[in-house]
């Protein structure tokens, strides 16, 4: 399973996303977008989500804190408990054995962060 693992800001647009994800790899081959819970019904990520034709999996703030990430946000890891929302997402919703295909990479505007991640998935 191939998973996106997005961050993002209240103000990110879904241009910011797209930029994130293009950076990160593109959305050729994913099999979902991922992001914490409290983000997964955000609008911006939801008209991702349609416009790609990809579920989101949300990520419970208990599993992210227990991610261990490549790259490291005092940001994020003060409000999440993990270096990086986007790579903890990505790696917990890919499932077993996940890695890391790309790590966080982010928005020009810095409001929108993504990263993908291979896994046996759920």
């Amino acid at each position: 399973m191939k998973v996106a693992g997005l961050g993002f800001r209240k103000e990110a647009t879904i241009e910011a996303l797209r930029e994130a994800l293009v950076a990160a790899g593109g959305a050729r081959g994913l099999d979902a977008l991922a992001t914490a819970t409290d983000k997964a019904e955000a609008a911006v990520i939801v008209a991702l989500a349609h416009e790609l034709g990809l579920t989101i999996t949300s990520v419970s703030a208990e599993v992210l804190a227990r991610v261990e990430t490549a790259t490291h946000s005092t940001r994020v890891e003060t409000m999440f408990g993990t270096g990086s929302l986007a790579e903890a997402a990505a790696l917990a919703a890919a499932g077993r054995r996940a890695r890391l295909v790309s790590a966080r990479s982010v928005s020009r505007d810095k409001t929108a962060t993504a990263a993908i991640a291979e896994g046996e998935g759920a």
